[in-house]
């Protein structure tokens, strides 16, 4: 503020004795330096009170400004003038604020439209004692109220998940949508807390990305984040497709970093069906090219194992043929991956002795159901190479997918896949293409003479 002597001692009042030093420098200073235009007004109408963004926005300056009788045949058009200050000092005896439009002459002679806030003030006496107004030009106004509406929606009714992450990496403000996908009851228990206690496995990969936006800036796209999330109900696997932008205050000097917002969305069972998709056209693809490698084998049992080589790539770590002997009662191994090291599928030279398998052993309960059994060592991996060998399996193999050799209404034998511990379990969809490989090897093994049973 850069008011006179005089004029702080009009805005007190008459009665007022004349203050100076300190505080009225304080008071200049958080005029001047506030980011709103504002100016006051006695009991007559007289400005008292004019500020540098006042100045900025219309032109006039303190001294030009203050001591006028309202803003009359400078600041307004004449024929707008009376309406504009009874608007003005109306609000001195109503309660609250007062919001209007007013459209303004600047010093250069243009118009400017501008939203005031004014309220009535109130002398030592109780009575009122003159008006103050904040004004700013409509269009900040309009942007500043779109950002706190924009910034309200996302916390409140967004669709994405939404939230704002301090530089401790710590969730400041999340919206409902992220809360529920957080696995929270509600949005104040996430605040505060360092991911790590709320995401069980992906959190490095979040909080590198936190740390590469808090340094260098957000990426030139979307991040697609996988994460295992501890909820009331257990630990989910969800795929997160994340946004990121680096928040810095607008009120310093230089960029200050407040934080990193973290717009995401669930995309999980998107993802999960293109993978899917992915993997059964994969797997039709090596289904077409075995049948097409079988059909230049003159030998059916060569036919065979390139149906099973095949099947192997991105599906098992190891695969094993097993036929029926003559009798019908036991199985003989034909087939098998190298057990040392990854290798094509081979015959096994035969020794007529057949395979001890105990009772129970999936390959023979594949046969009696006539179907696929699933079979894997368990949650823990420490016993898993005492299972395999009781199985007659490769040391590291920890699950099993046994399906039943079937042609021409006859058993012929099993055939088994077997994968390690980096590998995830046999589900339905990895049957259905077993059993599919399983009837064309049994097909080639019909004519290579296995008599089965």
């Amino acid at each position: 503020m850069s008011a006179s002597r005089s004029e702080t001692t009009s805005a007190l009042g008459p009665d007022e004795p004349e203050r100076d030093g300190p505080g009225s420098d304080l008071l200049a200073a958080l005029l001047d330096g506030m980011d709103a235009a504002l100016c006051a007004f006695d009991a007559d109408g007289v400005i008292t009170h004019w500020n540098r963004e006042a100045e900025r926005i219309l032109g006039w300056s303190p001294e030009e400004a203050v001591g006028r009788r309202g803003f009359a045949g400078w600041a307004v058009r004449t024929a707008d003038a009376d309406e504009v200050r009874g608007r003005l000092m109306a609000a001195m005896r109503a309660p609250g604020r007062q919001v209007h439009e007013f459209a303004l002459l600047r010093k250069d002679g243009g118009r400017v439209l501008v939203r005031t806030q004014s309220a009535g003030v109130r002398g030592a006496d109780g009575k009122p004692a003159g008006v103050y107004c904040a004004f700013s030009e409509v269009h900040a106004q309009i942007d500043l109220e779109r950002s706190i509406a924009l910034s309200e929606a996302l916390f409140e009714d967004a669709s994405w998940g939404v939230v704002m992450v301090d530089v401790d990496l710590r969730p400041a403000v999340v919206n409902g949508q992220a809360a529920r996908m957080l696995g929270s009851g509600g949005r104040t228990t996430l605040l505060g807390r360092p991911l790590g206690e709320l995401i069980v496995q992906g959190v490095q990969e979040l909080e590198g990305a936190l740390h590469h936006v808090l340094a260098d800036g957000a990426p030139g796209a979307l991040v697609e984040l996988w994460v295992t999330v501890r909820t009331d109900e257990g630990e989910r696997r969800r795929c997160w497709r994340s946004g990121f932008l680096r928040l810095a205050s607008p009120l310093a000097e230089e960029p200050v970093p407040l934080g990193v917002g973290w717009l995401f969305q669930d995309v999980t069972e998107a993802k999960l069906a293109e993978q899917e998709a992915d993997r059964l056209r994969f797997r039709f693809s090596q289904l077409h090219r075995a049948a097409r490698a079988a059909a230049e084998c003159e030998d059916p049992m060569e036919a065979a194992t390139a149906q099973v080589d095949f099947a192997l790539a991105g599906f098992a770590d190891h695969a094993l043929v097993d036929v029926v002997t003559e009798r019908g009662k036991r199985l003989l191994r034909a087939a098998a991956t190298p057990s040392g090291a990854p290798g094509p599928v081979a015959r096994v030279a035969g020794t007529g002795i057949p395979l001890r398998y105990p009772q129970g052993h999936p390959a023979l309960q594949a046969m009696d159901r006539v179907g696929s059994v699933r079979a894997s060592a368990g949650g823990t991996r420490s016993g898993s190479g005492a299972w395999a060998a009781e199985r007659q399996w490769p040391p590291d193999a920890v699950h099993a997918l046994c399906t039943v050799l079937r042609s021409r209404g006859r058993t012929l034998g099993v055939l088994t896949f077997l994968r390690s511990s980096h590998r995830p379990a046999f589900e339905r969809p990895d049957a259905a293409y077993a059993e599919t490989v399983a009837t064309r090897v049994a097909s080639a093994l019909d004519l290579a003479g296995v008599e089965g049973e």
